[in-house]
């Protein structure tokens, strides 16, 4: 389909951003690589008077490790995640993600900033900035502020990010230990029918710390800190995995679609977290 009429603005400076925000309101919507917004426009699923591409804008396309800290501009391409040796070994999960992520072409357009922002359930990166305790970074009329991604989701398309404000970056700690994304869905390209981030940390051959997050399996994002709990102190045998499983099934509300009824998908679930905790903890 084709979208309807708009008008199409590109500006040089986040200040430009914000007066084209501030003048049109909920009419005006940012753009950074398209590929969210974009299919939801010729569907008609959006109506966007006025489209703000973030294309032309210095300074949102950074990649910064400094201090065990690292920081990503909104601008950071999937492709960037994939090829950036210095992030691929400071977050190597970032990586992991990102090359399950779509198709190259999507990837070399496809942009955190543009993943995390408008609160799709079946993007990849907003459960993964919660797995890592992920700071959002907006700005708007007001200046600057940070959102925990934990707090950033409220419902499917509803954020904390106010009408007139701007994603600008995403920053969050180096993680340490080991760490897996498992994805499973449909074909290649296709949103996940369920996918799991995991940290896990050792101590003495036993679950220190572990951080765990499901995508695509309620309107937002699920961070199960019950599911983590289930893991510390264990040696991460059968019996533990099958206890955070448990816990992370609770968390959860899917909705039958044409992924598959709410039962496959909490099976999915299920299978999908247990092979990534296995995983994480093996390269712990």
């Amino acid at each position: 389909m084709i979208p309807a009429a708009f008008d199409y603005y590109r500006p040089k400076t986040m200040g430009d951003v914000i007066a084209i925000l501030q003048e049109h309101g909920d009419d005006a919507r940012v753009m950074a690589g398209g590929h969210s917004l974009i299919p939801m426009m010729k569907l008609r699923m959006a109506d966007v008077p006025h489209l703000i591409d973030l294309q032309a804008v210095d300074g949102l396309n950074g990649i910064t490790i400094a201090g065990g800290r690292i920081t990503l501009g909104a601008m950071v391409t999937q492709h960037d995640l994939i090829n950036n040796d210095g992030l691929s070994n400071a977050a190597p999960i970032l990586r992991e993600a990102a090359l399950q992520i779509a198709d190259p072409q999507v990837r070399y357009m496809g942009t955190v900033g543009g993943n995390v922002a408008n609160g799709d359930p079946g993007n990849d990166m907003p459960g993964l900035m919660q797995c890592l305790d992920a700071q959002i970074n907006l700005i708007g009329p007001e200046g600057e502020r940070s959102v925990a991604a934990r707090d950033y989701y409220e419902a499917a398309y509803m954020t904390a990010r106010e009408d007139d404000e701007v994603l600008v970056s995403v920053e969050f700690n180096a993680p340490i230990g080991g760490f897996a994304y498992e994805k499973q869905k449909r074909k290649i390209g296709d949103y996940a029918t369920a996918a799991a981030a995991v940290q896990i940390s050792k101590s003495d051959g036993k679950v220190a710390t572990a951080s765990i997050a499901m995508t695509n399996l309620s309107d937002v994002p699920v961070w199960s800190d019950a599911a983590a709990a289930a893991l510390i102190g264990t040696a991460c045998d059968v019996d533990a995995i099958n206890a955070s499983a448990a816990a992370m099934l609770g968390d959860i509300d899917p909705s039958e679609d044409n992924r598959g009824p709410v039962a496959f998908k909490r099976h999915v679930a299920a299978v999908t977290l247990a092979r990534a905790i296995a995983r994480a903890f093996d390269r712990a």
